[in-house]
């Protein structure tokens, strides 16, 4: 296609034609890219309009010196050709999607026995790429279940035919376990291997369908053949695929093939979220904030996000829904906003995203002093409370080798330690190291004297421990009749998985999130609390036997010395007249003689 230039003066000469047009400064640097079905009447809005525009537009068409076009066949094919130019050049007038990640593939390699392995970097020839994906954890959960499935091996040898032939390698341990059946020996045909590529390649591409008629057929067949073991193994396979798939599903298996928009916009940016369908899985998701250059409308930037997003995640749908119309239409483009049925949600799923997306740049783009509340407001957010967390109550139990059962409870006020409000507590009606009874004690004597008190209560509890330690908590609030007015949650310290009442399924929040770093530092204070009095007790416990032992001395009289000398050693190092004061002076006689031991007497 052959550019064609005109100076500013000639832009009525433009022809009344659909394609590119191009503006260019003094300095002959490309500052805009716009498509047109009139390059004609498009270009002439720039220089003959003058209510209605906005100070930006004003600015770049003061800049404007020069005037390049290209003519396309059709507005469509204009599209495409302003996407490219605006990829590979980024004229600082055009709108931007503020993205800069390099995306994971997997490459199938086009080797003999082809491996399958991620990276970022496309280089021709080395084999068929698939992708990009959006996130390292979707790609490796497609990759994870791909080898789960099949045996596609994961070594770098290189297996030609005369290799094998040659006897040079040996079977490694991905054979011994399964995952290889070792075409490195020869043990493996490279024609059956092929097929699970085949298989395999479905999965990449979304279609899930056509690898469970596959192993149903094949678990059917064994069947048949009275083989139970080998259609047990089918059915293994086939189920692997059926969970996987059920975590995808949002809507009807019958929506094949589809992408999915939602846009939300505010004065200085739009945030588009997609959605790509296959088969009423969602495969793909992303979203992107675009900036605002010329005051553009939604409707704009919906289009130039649908392109770039498609062209960058190589989408060839037929069929695009979105939560607002296009305000052009386009050959090749089914576009529709649907108002009922399984469509219309996936569209509120999208703008729920997108509105999500601009939520979490918005709190992110605070300032600093307002760190503290971005971060309450990031777990409000992350959790679904109906209000912000300003008060969080945190317990943990502690009673290490299942001696000198303890527990604690730490406050946390504005997401600081409110030191003042922590609290101690000694186990009274468990025996034994039962973490989930003393768990139930301790809430429930927290709350009560709560409720007693008339204080408010927190705006969230969170319990140190998973499922049961959480149970345990809710049945002391459902037993007080304040269950449902306080939000309680678990945490589980293996996997950091925040854990809800009645919930099956754990919510995992970002590990780099803060409000996730905020509920570990509380979950911290609280078993560091609890650990640092059950030291405190164990050494008083030790020193009141060693007190208590001694013929004539009971608990109290221990508890008084200790209370007064603070530590076992100043008991020691105290004269008689010293501890007389505090036990009396026969007492005193016998503490001094038994504890120094050297025989001195009498009270002065």
């Amino acid at each position: 296609m052959q550019a064609s230039s005109y100076s500013v003066e000639d832009y009525h000469s433009l022809p009344d034609l659909p394609g590119v047009y191009k503006y260019f400064n003094a300095e002959n640097e490309l500052i805009y890219v716009g498509k047109a079905k009139s390059l004609k009447k498009r270009v002439a809005s720039y220089f003959v309009k003058t209510l209605g525009i906005n100070y930006k537009t004003k600015r770049m068409v003061k800049e404007i010196r020069k005037i390049e076009i290209t003519i396309v066949d059709t507005e469509f094919d204009a599209l495409l050709l302003e996407n490219n130019l605006i990829k590979k050049i980024q004229p600082k007038y055009n709108i931007m999607l503020k993205d800069d990640k390099t995306y994971p593939y997997l490459l199938l390699t086009n080797e003999p026995f082809p491996r399958l392995f991620p990276t970022r970097r496309m280089i021709t020839g080395r084999g068929t790429y698939f992708g990009p994906f959006a996130s390292v954890k979707g790609m490796n959960n497609v990759l994870e279940l791909i080898r789960s499935i099949f045996t596609i091996r994961t070594c770098r040898l290189d297996l030609s035919p005369p290799k094998i032939k040659e006897k040079k390698y040996k079977v490694c341990l991905e054979y011994h376990i399964g995952n290889c059946l070792g075409p490195c020996e020869g043990l493996q045909v490279e024609s059956d291997y092929m097929k699970e590529i085949e298989q395999a390649k479905h999965i990449l591409k979304g279609n899930l369908g056509v690898p469970k008629i596959h192993f149903k057929k094949k678990m059917q067949e064994a069947a048949e053949s009275l083989a139970f073991e080998r259609a047990h193994y089918f059915k293994n396979k086939l189920e692997l695929l059926e969970k996987y798939q059920a975590k995808s599903m949002v809507a009807n298996p019958a929506i094949h093939d589809l992408d999915v928009f939602g846009i939300e916009s505010d004065e200085k940016s739009a945030y588009v979220n997609f959605l790509k369908i296959k088969n009423g899985a969602v495969i793909l998701t992303k979203t992107v904030e675009l900036k605002k250059k010329l005051d553009e409308t939604d409707g704009e930037l919906l289009l130039t996000a649908i392109i770039r997003l498609r062209d960058q995640f190589n989408s060839e749908s037929l069929e695009i829904i979105a939560n607002i119309p296009l305000e052009e239409e386009f050959e090749g483009l089914n576009f529709a906003v649907p108002k009922i049925g399984d469509k219309k949600k996936l569209v509120e799923l999208s703008l729920k995203n997108a509105k999500y997306y601009k939520k979490e740049k918005l709190l992110a783009s605070g300032e600093v002093q307002d760190k503290k509340n971005r971060v309450l407001r990031q777990l409000q957010s992350d959790l679904s409370l109906k209000e912000l967390p300003m008060h969080i109550e945190c317990f943990d139990n502690s009673n290490i080798q299942g001696t000198n059962p303890v527990a604690s409870m730490v406050s946390f006020i504005n997401g600081k330690p409110a030191n003042k409000e922590y609290r101690h507590f000694h186990i009274k009606t468990v025996t034994g190291p039962n973490d989930f009874a003393s768990m139930k004690e301790i809430v429930g004597r927290r709350y009560h004297r709560i409720l007693e008190d008339a204080k408010p209560l927190p705006n969230l509890i969170v319990v140190d421990g998973g499922k049961g330690q959480l149970s345990s908590a809710v049945e002391a609030l459902k037993e007080l009749g304040i269950y449902g007015q306080v939000p309680i949650i678990g945490i589980a310290k293996r996997l950091e998985e925040i854990y809800f009442p009645e919930d099956n399924y754990p919510l995992h929040i970002d590990k780099k999130s803060e409000s996730l770093r905020l509920i570990q530092k509380i979950r911290d204070e609280a078993h560091r609390f609890a650990i640092t009095f059950h030291r405190q007790v164990r050494s008083k416990n030790a020193f009141n036997t060693k007190l208590t032992d001694i013929e004539g001395i009971g608990e109290n009289t221990a508890n008084k010395l200790l209370k007064h000398f603070r530590s076992f050693k100043k008991i020691q190092e105290a004269d008689i007249n010293a501890l007389a004061e505090v036990v009396g002076k026969d007492k005193a006689e016998k503490v001094y003689l038994a504890v120094r031991g050297d025989g001195e007497k009498g009270v002065g």
